[in-house]
């Protein structure tokens, strides 16, 4: 149980990459703080997760508020008595479009709910965090690295959280505080799905075969990385940005047609997971015209 004994807040939680998180932090022997929207389902992930044997306790708001950030963070005191672990995984990419048409009311909620949310939670973590030395793991992106053609506000969030948790690794390193980011590229959920997402299923088809390993990740192999940079084990890798991509970053073209089918397959999962392509429920989506 590489988590034993730590305290983690894991934000955005309730379903996709955020529900695997704290799946597998509660059976590293973390106590977990489910927190997501009010329409998130966090209160079914913290029941599954107690009658899996975990600690855990579901808290609904908007992180992206001031109050309800500091409310999180101090809902993990209470329960926990202390926190060594914050994830910032919340975030939306429910628009795209062209630069020209991308709607201004969706960048603004990408802005919203990408970057004040990781930056409240962080800036009410830190204090905490500086007592027990413990650490921050955001959400960043391959797009981060790449750019996101007709999601380009996406991959701007994305960059501004990778250099956010590069300045708070240098700044908060003298407390024994360490931040990095861990970079997915299309993993298996709402987002990558075109009944699902606001992508067509030439894009959701292309985006896949454009990895070199010709498939989507799981929820579940992002989740072991969180585990990993959240633990002890990880006490050398600070400022880190984890491609976890399946390759995109480095691949040319649709370098995933040539990938056998055996080794296009997902590994078995070992999570109790169900949320897992909840992401967008209860979100207007807005497809490109």
């Amino acid at each position: 149980m590489r988590l034993k004994g730590k305290v983690a807040v894991i934000t955005g939680a309730g379903t996709g990459i955020g529900e695997a998180i704290a799946f597998k932090f509660a059976r590293e022997g973390a106590s977990v703080i489910v927190a997501g929207l009010p329409t998130d389902p966090v209160d079914d992930v913290s029941r599954r997760i107690e009658r899996n044997g975990g600690r855990a306790v579901a808290f609904r708001g908007d992180l992206a508020e001031d109050v309800n950030a500091n409310a999180c963070v101090k809902a993990a005191i209470d329960a926990f008595g202390k926190l060594d672990i914050l994830i910032n995984n919340a975030g939306v990419l429910d628009a795209v479009g062209s630069v020209e048409t991308f709607p201004v009311d969706k960048f603004d909620a990408m802005l919203r709910n990408n970057l004040r949310t990781a930056f409240l939670m962080t800036k009410y973590a830190v204090p905490h965090l500086q007592k027990t030395r413990g650490c921050i793991v955001s959400a960043g992106s391959e797009a981060g690295w790449n750019g996101a053609p007709m999601a380009t506000p996406y991959g701007g969030t994305k960059a501004f959280l990778h250099a956010f948790m590069k300045g708070v690794a240098v700044e908060q390193a003298t407390y024994g505080v360490r931040a990095n980011c861990v970079c997915p590229g299309p993993i298996d959920t709402a987002w990558t799905h075109h009944e699902t997402a606001p992508m067509d299923a030439e894009t959701e088809q292309m985006y896949i075969k454009s990895t070199a390993q010709g498939r989507r990740g799981t929820p579940e192999e992002i989740a072991n990385i969180y585990a990993f940079l959240a633990s002890d084990e990880a006490s050398y890798v600070t400022g880190a940005l984890w491609l976890a991509d399946g390759g995109i970053t480095i691949a040319h073209g649709n370098a995933g047609e040539l990938v056998p089918e055996e080794i296009a397959s997902p590994p078995s999962p070992t999570l109790p997971l169900k949320h897992s392509l909840d992401g967008n429920k209860n979100k207007h989506i807005h497809r490109a015209a």
